[in-house]
């Protein structure tokens, strides 16, 4: 059962919560940026959980590959002392499903219209199954050197004319113009290199659909939420939903907070 704008209950796979966790038992959460944002994405949602006394962090994604990029956060995770609950957004999906297999702080997951990919998976395969999304038909292929000589790689970006219907269609238009105009492109191997082994399959997830999601697709972000046993709150919005809808993401992450959370030590 799902219920929009509400989670339900979450039954915890693997080790339990209080084996990971450690110190005072409250997770730092790491929100992952995907394509075509960036860390800034998350600032609505960032103040929300500082107001919450919740320490948060948000790294910036280097969007050039599956491989690196997974790496990169995990190296990320890693660094941070304590538990980490890790949030990921759109294609950070992926990446936090393969940088919390290695980087053992990780105690729990959160999908916000995000991709909870499968080990072999390739995104360029199972976006295109997607009825609901139709971000491949406003896509551009940019190129950008990759450090050997004159050679070159593709990267993508979306369309600046058509990102406010494909990515924020219920953000004001001055806003979505600007958020085009600073989109970070990704790099076509984001969408050809295969995704590693999950962590959905030893730690507690949780996951927001976007049910006006036509970047990722609503039906795909549902079916892998599902597919991965998450805990799946519904918000009516589209793919950045972090922000237009910033108070919804916000009670999930603090629902999966207070779920991973170790209990304080008792004194005798």
């Amino acid at each position: 059962m799902v219920r929009e704008s509400q989670s339900i209950r979450f039954m915890t796979k693997g080790a339990t919560v209080s084996e990971q966790s450690s110190g005072d038992g409250s997770p730092t959460v790491v929100l992952v940026h995907g394509a075509f944002t960036d860390a800034s994405s998350w600032n609505a949602v960032i103040e929300r959980l500082q107001a919450a006394g919740v320490q948060v962090t948000a790294p910036s994604n280097p969007l050039r590959g599956i491989s690196s990029d997974s790496a990169y956060i995990e190296s990320f995770l890693e660094q941070i002392p304590g538990p980490v609950l890790a949030v990921g957004h759109s294609y950070a999906g992926a990446l936090i499903s393969n940088a919390a297999t290695a980087a053992k702080n990780v105690v729990g997951l959160v999908y916000v219209a995000a991709f909870a990919t499968d080990e072999g998976e390739l995104l360029g395969q199972v976006t295109a199954t997607s009825k609901d999304a139709i971000l491949s038909t406003a896509l551009v292929t940019l190129r950008y050197p990759v450090g050997d000589g004159a050679e070159t790689a593709g990267e993508l970006a979306v369309d600046p004319a058509r990102f406010r219907e494909v990515v924020a269609a219920d953000l004001p238009a001055e806003q979505t113009a600007v958020m085009a105009a600073t989109q970070r492109p990704i790099a076509e191997l984001a969408f050809s290199e295969p995704c590693g082994p999950p962590a959905w399959r030893t730690l507690p997830s949780w996951a927001v659909v976007a049910t006006e999601d036509k970047a990722a697709g609503t039906d795909l972000v549902r079916s892998q939420a599902e597919r991965a046993g998450a805990t799946i709150t519904e918000v009516k919005g589209p793919h950045v939903i972090m922000i237009s809808q910033p108070e919804a993401v916000t009670d999930v992450i603090l629902e999966a907070l207070a779920s991973v959370r170790a209990p304080a030590p008792v004194v005798a």
